[in-house]
């Protein structure tokens, strides 16, 4: 006996050493994790504002450059050559310097590139964005046709004396070894820290390992976090690296370049200082915890032999050699041990035999029982299912008794279930859950189960008692009401009280977290003549084609509303007037384009856009919503197929008009 408790001891001390390393561990993680956790954010942040500055030199730099051409009027190749000569002050900057006509054509390049003049750019994106949009931009990463190089262009257009786009200029830089990318290379934290850079597309611009450069990122099952950050997250957290281990990030985004900066700490050198200090701490508490045992060890031989005959004497009573202990000694806390033992020993006895009574009393009810339900012991494991339990769940008993029908509870609900359950053993309390459950034929049903305390008289708990209903039919009734009560049936879009209640979400968050927030409404220009002429059928047409659109054209994220008729509403969430003055052009121009026809005869619709942010004065949905009305009815005001921005100032709000010949 001397031996258990000694065991008993020991292991009782080292679950104290341990839980001291854990609390240690565990308290020691959070700190550094918080501590890293802002230093990577600040370094993301300076990496984020670092580039944002040097693409806003070079576009300012560029845009001096267009001027000066603009003003000279060089438009022969010769003239254009030289004048970029004049400027080569710029590759301080750039890794050269393009200029190309309104044709899509490269008419002059610096430093010579053989090949590069001549070149016809009006398929790419840089070229059609300026030549539609006209104003600075940063190109997806392409391969060099002449340079034979990977590159991207920064671009400002080139304008005739009208304002009229006559062509762009452009700089190039290089990928792989250019001035622009060749300081985030260097950036390392610590040992294995380092700076990656992407564009919201998903290509890669910036990693220590070169083979990933203009690479695709990885699918956001893989990595959720970067996939937020494509989508417009900002923030910390812990994830994945492509090569599996796990580290701290920290994303921020380059609004002017439309890139994401991520830097990235692996776990293992962040916490490195701890792991030192934990392994140091065991090593010691071990050393003390051996010492101690040796003594504790003679201590309890000479102290406990009198207990080495009362075990040996239960052991007897166990086996069945002896009915009773009968222990000769002196120590008289031994002996009311042994009397006792004899007592517990007596109504044990009795309380075996009531036990088997009730038991086959509860066996034959719950047998009979249609509804499923069990038995569970005070220690969590299964006693008994009857048989409507198996039926509805496929499994025999036995495979829920070895497993625990908990085993085959969803993957995304076991942790909750898990936690109740585990509530429910130590306080007593009613087990009550509605959840879903893998059945032996592999379908998914929802199920609702129901386990209470059995207690006997005397109010010791002897075990659960439950049941276990199927209530899928009811669930999936309850998920098409709740769809059907916040969308609207013809486009598929929020309805105006789902769209509110998301409204209301927003204006919490922005009021708690400062989140920014933009709201769009419009209705649809035009729209009468499509339902006086085409019926509504056509109109209904319409109102869907224009849904797809403005799905097609926001994010993930953000939410779509017919928030009534012809009327639309569009809540963009984490963003700010510029981003959602953007948002609003482009779906004017996709509108636009947009149309139906009826009989022979084609109609078209524009959009009169109301754009407001959400403020932190704003203690209602009615406020901005007010706001976004009464700006839309001024885009009206204007003409239609007019954004207008209610900006948070005294000044009239800005509106974006149309360009000449649309709308």
């Amino acid at each position: 006996m001397h031996k258990r408790l000694l065991l008993g001891l020991a292991v009782g001390w080292l679950v104290v050493v341990a839980a001291i390393l854990l609390s240690t561990w565990y308290s020691g993680q959070s700190l550094i994790s918080e501590v890293a956790n802002e230093h990577l954010d600040y370094e993301a942040r300076m990496i984020a504002g670092e580039i944002d500055q040097e693409v806003t030199l070079r576009f300012e730099a560029l845009e001096r450059l267009a001027r000066r051409i603009s003003t000279l009027k060089a438009r022969s190749s010769s003239e254009l050559v030289d004048e970029l000569e004049h400027n080569d002050a710029l590759l301080s900057l750039f890794d050269g310097l393009v200029v190309i006509d309104d044709q899509g054509s490269v008419v002059a390049d610096w430093p010579r590139v053989e090949g590069r003049q001549g070149l016809d750019t009006t398929q790419s994106e840089f070229f059609e964005f300026q030549r539609q949009v006209g104003r600075p931009h940063v190109s997806e990463p392409f391969f060099g046709r002449a340079s034979r190089t990977p590159l991207t262009l920064l671009s400002v257009p080139l304008l005739d004396d009208e304002g009229r786009f006559a062509g762009v200029v452009g700089g190039v830089a290089k990928v792989m070894e250019g001035t622009l990318f060749d300081k985030l290379r260097r950036i390392r934290i610590g040992h294995q820290g380092y700076a990656a850079v992407m564009t919201a597309s998903g290509k890669v611009l910036v990693h220590p390992n070169q083979e990933l450069i203009l690479q695709a990122v990885p699918s956001a099952q893989q990595y959720p976090l970067l996939d937020m950050a494509l989508s417009g997250w900002q923030g910390t957290a812990v994830g994945q690296l492509l090569d599996g281990r796990m580290a701290l990030q920290a994303y921020r985004q380059v609004w002017s370049a439309n890139w994401i900066v991520g830097v990235m700490v692996p776990q293992s050198q962040a916490f490195a200082p701890l792991q030192w200090f934990v392994r140091n701490l065991w090593l010691v508490g071990s050393v003390t915890v051996a010492v101690m045992l040796l003594l504790l060890w003679w201590l309890l031989r000479v102290a406990l032999a009198p207990l080495d005959r009362l075990e040996r004497q239960i052991g007897d009573v166990g086996q069945g050699k002896r009915e009773r202990v009968e222990l000769d000694t002196r120590i008289i806390e031994l002996q009311k041990v042994a009397e006792t033992f004899n007592r517990v020993l007596e109504r044990k006895h009795q309380a075996e035999s009531t036990m088997l009574a009730r038991q086959a009393f509860l066996d034959a009810v719950l047998n009979s029982s249609p509804a499923g339900m069990f038995v569970y012991g005070l220690d969590g494991g299964l006693r008994y299912a009857n048989p409507a339990m198996c039926r509805l769940t496929g499994y025999d008993y036995k495979v829920l008794q070895q497993q625990g029908h908990t085993a085959y509870i969803h993957a995304e609900d076991q942790q909750d279930v898990s936690d109740h359950w585990k509530d429910t053993l130590a306080s007593g309390r009613d087990f009550q859950r509605q959840y879903r459950y893998i059945t032996a034929s592999g379908e998914t049903i929802w199920v609702e189960s129901h386990a209470s305390m059995v207690r006997l008289p005397s109010g010791r708990p002897i075990g659960f008692v439950g049941t276990f209903k199927d209530i899928t039919q009811k669930r999936e009734m309850e998920m098409l009401q709740r769809w059907e009560a916040e969308h609207d049936p013809l486009t598929g879009l929020l309805n105006r009280r789902g769209f509110e209640r998301r409204l209301e979400e927003a204006l919490v968050d922005r009021l708690k977290g400062g989140t920014l927030s933009t709201l769009i409404l419009f209705d649809l220009d035009h729209f009468k003549p499509i339902n006086d002429e085409g019926g509504h059928a056509l109109g209904d047409v319409m109102l869907k084609r224009i849904a797809e659109l403005i799905s097609h054209k926001v994010r993930k994220s953000d939410h779509v509303a017919r928030y009534g008729g012809d009327e639309f509403a569009l809540l963009l969430t984490g963003c700010d007037l510029d981003h959602a003055r953007r948002t609003a052009e482009a779906l004017r121009e996709a509108v636009q384009e947009s149309s139906v026809e009826h009989e022979g005869k084609r109609y078209r619709v524009t959009l009169s856009l109301g754009v407001t942010a959400l403020r932190a004065d704003d203690d209602h949905i009615d406020l901005p919503m007010q706001r976004a009305d009464q700006a839309s009815y001024q885009a009206k005001a204007q003409g239609r197929n007019v954004i207008m921005v209610d900006e948070e100032t005294t000044s009239p709000p800005y509106a974006a008009r149309t360009a000449p010949g649309h709308g």
